[in-house]
């Protein structure tokens, strides 16, 4: 089976992260990278691959469905107000994408919603805190306790 399609196990998912945007996104998807890669991450991303112009959904969809499909346990969206890339991603099973713009919204998006995707508003907020969010978005665990049943009811439609 080709890797890319292969269900990795969950350490190896950790620390592969899918990440992509669109080109207000571009700088800042390319300075995560080169500062989160030091820490033990590698990516797979898939786009964009210039500041040339183009549509968010052309990349956020395949990058949620490859988390859907269980070849990476978390990933990063950027756009410039990290909305447009989240409702993309949200419209898939079990992803769980969330807007961060602080680190406490960043924390709680982890430790009460288990969100699997961060997104950030590259025209809102600085390299060095798009950093620092993404780290702390890696690092923080799932609660889990109360929180569990409150997220099993986002998947259903009522």
């Amino acid at each position: 089976m080709h890797l890319r399609h292969k269900i990795l196990t969950m350490s190896e998912t950790i620390k592969r992260i899918a990440i992509g945007g669109d080109h207000a996104g571009f700088s800042m998807k390319e300075y995560i990278k080169q500062k989160i890669s030091k820490l033990g991450y590698e990516f797979e991303d898939f786009g964009p691959y210039s500041d040339e112009k183009i549509d968010y959904p052309d990349v956020a969809h395949p990058l949620a469905k490859s988390i859907q499909s269980g070849n990476f346990k978390f990933g990063i969206l950027i756009c410039g107000s990290g909305n447009g890339v989240a409702m993309v991603a949200n419209k898939y099973p079990n992803i769980r994408a969330a807007v961060c713009w602080n680190e406490e919204i960043t924390k709680l998006a982890r430790m009460h919603n288990d969100a699997n995707i961060i997104t950030l508003p590259a025209r809102f907020i600085t390299l060095e805190e798009a950093v620092c969010f993404v780290t702390l978005f890696l690092t923080t665990e799932f609660e889990g306790g109360r929180h569990i049943k409150r997220i099993e009811k986002i998947a259903p439609i009522m």
